[in-house]
């Protein structure tokens, strides 16, 4: 069984985002974070609010230090790209997958330093674990270079989707078949 984190970005996804659609389809398997900085993102409160939801997951039958029912797969987007990242360069937890789609370039023009400044020093640095990093062609956050060298920095493969702005509620994906046949492959369903 595979346990889901769902990690949005500023503000949450809304009901049209892929990340919400599958976060219904997979019912109690899928536990989004909840952390108390939506709007003004602070990097220790979203790094805090995955490792909660990780702890619901393995809870509810993703795999434990040791243990041998299943796997958790971290699904951001955006913003939760980095906070995915920084949990997992701090806790280092096994058998974990992450599914990072649009991560935005913090010293791209238009990341949102103003409303995210404790993630604008970040750096991509190697995932202890099978990544993926899902890019679209004409993201305003992260052209194909940027994103590309956040995956070589992450030492994730890269994959573009075609031009699709930044993969969320205004990209019309719907359930984003592609992007679900992309996660599975990762997680080997």
């Amino acid at each position: 069984m595979v346990a889901y984190v769902i990690i949005p970005g500023i503000d949450g996804s809304d009901d049209r985002h892929w990340q919400s659609r599958w976060e219904r389809a997979w019912g109690e398997a899928a536990v989004r974070i909840a952390p108390g900085s939506w709007t003004r993102p602070e990097l220790r409160d979203w790094v805090a609010a995955v490792q909660t939801a990780y702890d619901v997951a393995v809870a509810r039958g993703g795999r434990a230090e040791g243990g041998a029912d299943g796997r958790v797969a971290l699904v951001t987007h955006s913003l939760g790209c980095w906070a995915a990242a920084e949990w997992l360069a701090w806790a280092r937890p096994a058998e974990v997958t992450a599914f990072l789609a649009a991560p935005p370039d913090p010293r791209g023009p238009a990341f949102p330093g103003t409303a995210a400044p404790t993630f604008l020093e970040l750096s991509a640095r190697p995932l202890p674990g099978p990544a993926l990093v899902v890019a679209s062609e004409d993201d305003p956050y992260a052209d194909p270079t940027a994103s590309a060298a956040l995956a070589s920095g992450w030492r994730a493969p890269w994959h573009s989707v075609g031009a699709h702005g930044h993969l969320n509620s205004a990209s019309g994906l719907g359930d984003w078949p592609v992007g679900r046949e992309l996660l599975d492959t990762l997680v080997g369903s």
